[in-house]
């Protein structure tokens, strides 16, 4: 069992490499629009509470289930303690489970980020997105009013990669992640 963290500042791309780097392994994708469109479809609005119940669920039974692993996409705000806990404590329900741990970092210039937002595929996988305008103000509080971006040598753990995909394709930022961590897709097929 697997556990890739994908973190980064808003629309920085760690959905879209999930979706690739989940087409060449045997791993699966829980990007962190998929509760939150959830609760909102479902509530009418976002409740944070209701969003952390729905991926504690899907964590541990995942963490228990057959499969290879799970890549899970993250905004992590590394001036609140909060998310250090968060992080830690998603990592330990694997790691209990015996997953072997690995955390990727995406970084991108706010200007490059704005233009991402507005891209079919994210608009096509997170409907909260669509307002464009409010959207791309999100985008820009996030990056003013937390630390998104970690400093070097801040991240302790042993399998992390800090990546600069501004200029990548998302499939390129997947190989590179896929290659540092040796991740190949094993045939499950039986002869």
């Amino acid at each position: 069992m697997k556990l890739v963290m994908i973190f980064g500042d808003a629309a920085v791309g760690k959905m879209t490499v999930g979706q690739e780097l989940m087409k060449m392994t045997n791993l699966r994708l829980f990007h962190n629009h998929m509760t939150i469109e959830m609760v909102i479809d479902v509530f009418g609005y976002y409740d944070a509470n209701v969003v952390a119940k729905l991926r504690e669920v899907m964590f541990e039974s995942f963490a228990e289930s057959q499969n290879e692993g799970l890549i899970f996409t993250y905004m992590w705000a590394f001036d609140q303690q909060s998310d250090w806990d968060y992080v830690n404590h998603v990592s330990e329900i694997f790691k209990k489970q015996g997953a072997e741990l690995y955390y990727v970092e995406l970084i991108a210039p706010l200007e490059i980020r704005l233009v991402r937002n507005a891209t079919e595929n994210r608009l096509k996988h997170k409907p909260s997105k669509r307002d464009l305008e409010a959207s791309n103000q999100r985008v820009m509080h996030a990056s003013t009013n937390y630390r998104i971006v970690s400093r070097d040598g801040e991240i302790p753990f042993e399998n992390y990669i800090k990546i600069d995909n501004s200029y990548l394709s998302a499939k390129a930022c997947a190989k590179m992640i896929a290659k540092r961590f040796n991740f190949e897709k094993e045939s499950h097929d039986t002869v």
